[in-house]
């Protein structure tokens, strides 16, 4: 048998002077309308996708039932276990409170940044899911409504010649004329063959020009007919990454995307004010406190926060609004299953700065069986007007593509 992580002794959560328990603060008077429920019991099952997709869902003694979803990665599920307890007992309508309580009980396990805040963040969207069903409206509505009802969609492409700027000239072709996108986005941090050294981070002429060469033929084979977007994933020096900026200036660049490390925030404003070509960065910046720097010293043209990974809907709803009085567009990261990409659209139609959510699947091809619902249709998601996120998780396909050694959740 295995460790019990809801168990584990914490002294920091047990004796935390700002405990947001309802009983704490007193949160106890009748709510009417159907609205008294009370959470039971938090489980998980992790997919094997793409990525290994930890869903979740939130069980209430009501018999309604939300499901989320966090960020993949090891350790969430056991956090999620670990956070249990603290819920249970809760009305799950007070997701604001009901987050907050999460982040100060696990404060000393790091909630401020890591997978306890990815974990926290895949509660945050069951509970929109729950919320939504219990009171019968979509969960943009509990977001603040909406903008828009589709958000456009951009999509992660690649190809077995990756390095190959033909080969991703004919990729970008075939998914905007057969797949029907008009947003992409391809991969730069490639081998070009002129590598000296993998590790030192800098960047020889012939790579840049190598990578140039991948912007050019992309750019000019969709022309006007995509916006098209260019990742490098942190591997670069700030000399380098100003360096091939510049290079791409005189290319249609939708955004090149994490040319440096994330770490130091100064060398990111360098980098961003260094070249006209647009920077985006936020993936891996955690919660609105991660992100504020970014956004106060103008360090980024758009911010990417990866909803299930930065810390939920209502949180990135919140790097929204920050990012919204600089005038920064949002561009959520995201490498889910439906459901929380189906989230994901949810926050992009509440706020009024948002430019597309990422879709990381295409040639997964089970992928949208996830659920019973059309996901993506033509490059957008259509917002669903049912109540909660609007997806229904087809149980048999879960069953199947579980991780070996995952159990399948509870029956709703």
């Amino acid at each position: 048998m295995g460790v019990d992580y809801s168990q584990l002794h914490d002294p920091n959560a047990e004796y935390t002077m700002r405990d947001l328990s309802a009983e704490t603060m007193q949160v106890t008077r009748e709510r009417g309308g159907g609205r008294d429920i009370e959470i039971t019991d938090i489980q998980t099952t992790m997919i094997d996708g793409n990525f290994p997709w930890t869903l979740v869902r939130i069980y209430t003694d009501a018999g309604i039932v939300g499901t989320g979803e966090a960020y993949w990665g090891a350790g969430v599920p056991e956090l999620i276990q670990r956070m249990t307890p603290f819920l249970q007992g809760e009305n799950p309508l007070d997701i604001d409170r009901l987050t907050e309580h999460l982040v100060q009980k696990m404060s000393g396990e790091g909630s401020i940044a890591g997978v306890t805040v990815t974990a926290i963040a895949g509660i945050e969207v069951a509970l929109h899911d729950l919320a939504g069903k219990i009171l019968d409206v979509p969960a943009y509505q509990l977001l603040g409504g909406k903008y828009r009802d589709e958000v456009r969609v951009y999509c992660d492409c690649h190809t077995e010649a990756e390095a190959d700027p033909e080969a991703c000239a004919d990729e970008a072709e075939r998914v905007v004329e057969d797949l029907g996108y008009d947003a992409l986005k391809f991969d730069l941090d490639v081998p070009s063959g002129h590598e000296k050294d993998r590790a030192n981070r800098h960047l020889r002429e012939p790579e840049i020009e190598h990578k140039a060469e991948i912007v050019e033929r992309v750019t000019e084979r969709v022309g006007d007919r995509a916006d098209v977007a260019f990742d490098c994933h942190w591997t670069f020096s700030g000399g380098s990454a100003k360096r091939l900026a510049k290079r791409l200036e005189e290319y249609d660049v939708w955004w090149l995307e994490d040319p440096v490390p994330p770490e130091n925030h100064d060398v990111q404003r360098e980098v961003t004010q260094s070249t006209e070509t647009p920077i985006t960065v936020g993936e891996n910046v955690y919660r609105k406190h991660g992100q504020r720097r970014l956004l106060e010293e103008q360090a980024v043209d758009i911010i990417a926060p990866d909803m299930p990974k930065v810390g939920g809907m209502r949180e990135t709803r919140k790097i929204a609004d920050l990012a919204d009085m600089y005038y920064v567009p949002v561009a959520m990261h995201n490498v889910s299953s439906p459901v929380a990409t189906t989230a994901s659209a949810h926050v992009g139609a509440a706020i009024p700065n948002s430019l597309a959510v990422e879709y990381h699947s295409y040639e997964l091809g089970w992928w949208e069986d996830l659920v019973e619902e059309d996901v993506i249709e033509d490059g957008y998601i259509e917002i669903p007007e049912e109540p909660g996120l609007g997806v229904t998780l087809d149980m048999d396909v879960v069953e199947e593509h579980m991780v070996e050694g995952e159990e399948l959740f509870d029956e709703a």
